[in-house]
């Protein structure tokens, strides 16, 4: 593997990642292909699954179950990464969207959504990306290399759908505070970015989301790999001077202004 792609000696902070189907998971496993030790994390227990699945690949990996809107839980995280490996080197953040553990709090217009809706969203969504940056980025300043990488979504940056007012705002928070931390860590070898996925394949796909991943300009959903790589080249030597940006993975869905 060429040096710009390289993680080996590296370590990786993954969250959200229980899912055998999903983003987080893809990622983990991507970036420990690239030589990178992995810590996952999720809410439920499903994530001793995945990191059975890591070390059957030879990854070396740990888990750790975890409330992320616990300001501890990040903290907890990073101090794990710390006393095994002196680390983390790189953080993507994939918690949200969804709860497991959290199945009340649904998606709604402001006009049927309460203050605790909205407010059980944004914690979700956005101060558990704040939480995870600020127990990360002292170490990665100290140490003059580190990668963050938020996983956001074209809800919110770039378009909205019906019925998704928090989590549209949400996802547009995280990309504005993606930026702000890159402009305050740039200067100490450490870049902040974030990606956008669209229609993903992932198991919890609904057939009304599927559809419309057949309606995009590349005529399908993406699988969670096709993002994950766009993830791993954020978190790569070679994207040492990238930062501040928003990578959309959508198969081109943003740029149409007809639909067939």
């Amino acid at each position: 593997m060429t040096g710009v792609f390289d993680l080996t000696g590296r370590s990786a902070l993954v969250t959200g990642a229980g899912s055998e189907t999903g983003i987080g998971f893809a990622t983990a496993r991507l970036l420990g292909e690239m030589g990178a030790s992995v810590l996952v994390s999720s809410t439920t227990d499903r994530i001793q699954d995945r990191v059975r699945e890591l070390k059957d690949l030879g990854i070396d990996a740990l888990g750790h179950v975890g409330d992320l809107t616990e300001p501890s839980t990040s903290s907890q995280l990073v101090s794990m990464a710390n006393e095994r490996w002196g680390g983390p080197d790189v953080v993507v953040h994939n918690a949200g969207m969804t709860s497991v553990s959290q199945p009340q709090f649904h998606a709604g217009t402001i006009e049927e959504m309460d203050y605790a809706t909205w407010h059980a969203s944004l914690t979700r969504n956005l101060d558990t990306a704040f939480l995870t940056a600020k127990a990360c980025v002292p170490a990665m300043m100290a140490r003059g290399w580190g990668r963050i990488i938020f996983v956001a979504s074209v809800t919110g940056p770039l378009m909205a759908m019906s019925g998704e007012t928090a989590y549209a705002a949400a996802k547009a928070g995280m990309v504005g505070l993606s930026r702000a931390v890159a402009r305050d860590c740039a200067s100490r070898g450490v870049t902040v970015n974030s990606v956008a996925p669209g229609w993903i394949a992932t198991g919890s796909q609904t057939p009304f989301e599927h559809a419309q991943g057949l309606a995009t300009p590349l005529g399908r959903s993406a699988s969670p790999v096709e993002v994950a790589s766009a993830i791993a080249w954020l978190a790569s030597p070679g994207a040492s001077y990238i930062t501040g940006q928003c990578v959309v993975v959508d198969g081109g869905n943003s740029i149409c202004e007809e639909r067939a």
